[in-house]
């Protein structure tokens, strides 16, 4: 359908209402899918047109003419499309003409003719209606994606027309397979049962006054009914996983894992608190002290040997000295691993305990290896990073690539271009400086917070497909949320392949895939990531 509109108003967004719709959803017959959206327009548009003629050398022959809309010279697409492939052909092709005698040359040359403003129609695609899923009456957990309901739970479904002048008319889902119909309103809404821990999956959909209707979306939704043993105190804890989800975010990579954090929220290692204060820790990191006594930080003069021992590292007398700015220091960027927690989805404390694993919160070069920055990255990871994360991709691939190279994506570039991105994505997260005060510039130390951030969505997302290539399952419907981000962390550290070597034995014996059923077959070259996802989980 093709409707015209003034230009000036298509960006405009029409705000949902709040007010609460409170008569329930009927149940309908089964109906015929929704079209989907069918927005295409067309806008007049004025342009100046500029009219070339393609002549011949010889004898000056007027062979077509190129309407173009731009300044200069066609281009050579322009003459294909309206000189045809044979003139176009020998035109792209032919040597230049030098010769005095230019009516002696073979080929084609244009001349200028006139330029003249000109109207034409433009097709464009409208923005279509959207469905959101919200719950009424419920609060979110602090630090989890999880909300508790005191009443039985609402689950609220609105639909959003961005056109001016039209509206939702209808929307139209089904619940654990049962349709329903609320007709003539934006907003519907209905009390949702207690589900098992799997969850209810919800389907839905708005109708548009505009004549077509949304795309479908999709919603798992799990409600679990507390019971305390006083009717007073029942309540009930929801989660929602949806890309129309507008309550409190869930946890990266929930979502495409299509899996639940635990009843309640997750393991506190995988939550992310409301202070940064709460991230707060005490630990005497060795390698830390040791770094802050080399760098002149900390004064370990009355310790033997300078506090340092034989071998580099911080002897006892050197970590009490030390201890204060060690603590200092690896505090210092909880406010930026909070702050990247709530924007990126990644558990603040997961991110917290990575760093403190990985580099003791020193953001260099680990001991002259190949390992850089707060979660020390290597050029393996930043492939990882780059292929998994696309998003991360788009955002970091033109500030290093030239325009243009980087839209097929990072699996079509050439080899050069990847060890590019690789090089520029580690060097992005060292922060070794010579010149700078303690030989680390601590603004690339902040910057490196997001970057690890991302790669660790990307390494959960690798891991999610390790699990369903070998299980032909989803993610979720093999192994729980805490397992699935325990196989994100063997991803991280010891790469898929050590991961798929051992879930492989496990499903062979028909094991059920959790950390303890795997983590046994974690041999040779992998058997380092037992010890680093306990360390991590604790």
């Amino acid at each position: 359908m093709k409707r015209r509109w003034l230009l000036g108003l298509l960006s405009i967004i029409i705000a949902i209402s709040g007010t609460a719709f409170t008569r329930n959803p009927q149940p309908v017959p089964e109906s015929n899918p929704p079209p989907g959206p069918d927005r295409v327009t067309t806008i007049v548009v004025e342009y100046t047109a500029y009219e070339w003629y393609m002549a011949t050398w010889k004898g000056q022959n007027i062979v077509c003419t190129v309407i173009v809309d731009h300044e200069g010279l066609p281009l050579p697409g322009e003459v294909y499309r309206d000189c045809g492939e044979i003139v176009y052909k020998k035109w792209i092709t032919q040597k230049p003409c030098v010769s005095q005698k230019q009516n002696t040359c073979d080929g084609y040359y244009t001349v200028f003719v006139d330029s003249k403003p000109m109207e034409k129609e433009i097709s464009m695609l409208l923005a279509p209606a959207s469905v959101w899923v919200s719950l009424e009456n419920c609060e979110p957990v602090l630090s989890t994606s999880t909300n508790i309901c005191e009443t039985t739970p609402a689950l609220v479904i609105t639909g959003l027309e961005p056109l001016p002048n039209e509206s939702i008319i209808r929307i139209e889902g089904t619940y654990d397979g049962k349709s329903f119909d609320c007709d003539g309103i934006d907003t519907c809404k209905f009390n949702i049962d207690q589900t098992d821990e799997n969850g209810s999956t919800v389907e839905f959909w708005a109708y548009s006054s505009y004549g077509d209707s949304s795309l479908i979306y999709s919603a798992q939704v799990r409600v679990q009914k507390m019971d305390e043993g006083d009717p007073d105190q029942l309540y009930w804890y929801v989660d929602v996983l949806s890309t129309q989800w507008q309550g409190q975010s869930v946890a990266t990579c929930a979502d495409s894992w299509n899996v639940f954090p635990p009843v309640g929220g997750p393991p506190e290692w995988l939550t992310t608190p409301t202070q940064s204060e709460e991230l707060s820790s005490d630990i005497p990191y060795t390698y830390l002290a040791a770094n802050l006594i080399l760098q002149g930080e900390v004064d370990a003069s009355a310790c033997t040997d300078g506090g340092l021992d034989a071998g580099g590292g911080v002897n006892q007398c050197g970590l009490e000295a030390a201890r204060p700015a060690v603590k200092e220091w690896q505090n210092q960027f909880d406010e930026l691993i909070l702050t990247t927690a709530q924007e990126t989805g990644v558990p603040a404390r997961l991110l917290k305990n990575l760093f403190a694993r990985e580099s003791q919160f020193w953001p260099g070069i680990y001991q002259a290896g190949g390992d850089v920055g707060l979660g020390q990255l290597t050029e393996n990871g930043a492939d990882t990073t780059l292929f998994w994360n696309s998003s991360f991709y788009n955002q970091f691939c033109p500030l290093v690539l030239k325009d243009g190279e980087c839209g097929a994506g990072y699996m079509h570039l050439d080899e050069e271009q990847q060890t590019l991105l690789r090089h520029a994505l580690v060097g992005s997260v060292n922060a070794t400086c010579e010149d700078c005060p303690l030989g680390l510039d601590l603004t690339q130390a902040d910057f490196s917070v997001g970057v690890f951030a991302h790669s660790m969505i990307a390494n959960c997302e690798q891991a999610g497909q390790v699990v369903e290539n070998y299980t032909n399952k989803t993610p979720g419907e093999v192994a729980s949320f805490e397992n699935l981000w325990k196989f994100t962390l063997v991803n991280y550290n010891a790469g898929g392949g050590c991961l798929a070597d051992a879930i492989t034995p496990a499903l062979e014996q028909n094991l059920e895939l959790t950390w303890e059923n795997i983590s046994p077959f974690l041999a040779g070259a992998c058997s380092g990531a037992v010890d680093y996802v306990n360390d991590i989980s604790k």
